[in-house]
């Protein structure tokens, strides 16, 4: 279920997600609508900082389009694509965002992709922020779906990460087991929580520069924003990352982090198949500062 963060409200809750979502006002009245984590009637008036499940109608109306773009595809058969994705690409279409996704992108590349996950997320087996770059590997197909998402629950993927972070980390290596949930202060963040999921992250130091440290993850679990949280956690927080740790941006491309590995067992060969993609020209460009300064 997605969540969507009041920004201007004194108003019917009906009319404010019948404008949100571009349907008729009846068809709000059909679904349950929930406020705060509590369901209302159609003339709740919402307020400012509400926040409101969007009703599972959203994926029913939602029609993601073919959509003709430049992907950088790492590997691809019959049952799997592995994708490079770019800067600043959303996964898939979501509220208010319908155009320009990876999904989107794939529809146009590819006419066979799995439907395990409806028709505006076709083949997304597993997702990485937007501002992240990196592999994902993708499903052409339900039974290629359904064997890779095993291997994601079963954490038997093998999925490296390169992430810059404030800070010098003195020890060589470490991890970091906190469990993640929604924030209770900010619910459009997540943070370590008594009650949230189990969260495990591994690091090891690459190099420390002056003010920052080079490292490398890999993940056992795949929590939303997990290492952006967990660095934040241990008072390391990603450079760059507009959202987590209150330290300067250095521009507008977003956070140094980059899913540089990506292993999996092929769903039909059954062997095992590993994939690497060098660092994007945005990190290199904000490492080179830090270079500079040594």
């Amino acid at each position: 279920m997605q969540e969507h963060i009041v920004e201007n409200g004194n108003v019917r809750v009906d009319i404010y997600l019948s404008k949100l979502l571009d349907v008729s006002r009846s068809k709000i009245a059909k679904s349950n609508i929930i406020v705060n984590g509590k369901q209302v009637k159609s003339s709740y008036i919402v307020k400012e900082n509400d926040v409101i499940e969007i009703p599972e109608l959203k994926e029913e109306e939602i029609k993601a389009e073919p959509e003709k773009m430049d992907l950088d595809i790492v590997y691809e058969d019959d049952d799997v694509i592995v994708v490079n994705k770019k800067n600043g690409m959303v996964v898939h279409p979501a509220v208010g965002n319908t155009k320009h996704t990876l999904v989107n992108g794939l529809l146009y590349h590819s006419k066979e992709l799995s439907k395990k996950n409806g028709e505006f997320r076709p083949g997304i087996v597993h997702r990485i922020d937007a501002y992240t770059t990196g592999l994902l590997m993708v499903a052409k197909n339900d039974k290629a779906h359904d064997f890779l998402a095993k291997q994601l629950s079963e954490k038997t993927t093998h999925r490296k990460y390169i992430a810059l972070v404030w800070g010098v980390i003195n020890n060589d290596t470490g991890t970091i087991d906190a469990p993640i949930g929604r924030d209770i202060n900010d619910r459009k963040k997540m943070a370590v929580t008594a009650g949230g999921k189990e969260a495990i992250t591994h690091f090891k130091v690459l190099k420390r520069y002056k003010d920052a440290t080079l490292i490398e993850l890999k993940l056992e679990t795949g929590r939303t924003h997990q290492i952006r949280v967990h660095m934040n956690y241990i008072g390391h927080p990603v450079v760059n990352d507009p959202v987590y740790g209150k330290r300067k941006l250095i521009d507008n491309t977003g956070q140094c982090l980059h899913a540089k590995e990506l292993g999996f067992i092929h769903p039909k060969t059954k062997k095992y198949i590993e994939f690497s993609c060098e660092l994007p020209e945005c990190f290199i460009n904000i490492l080179n500062k830090f270079e500079e300064e040594l």
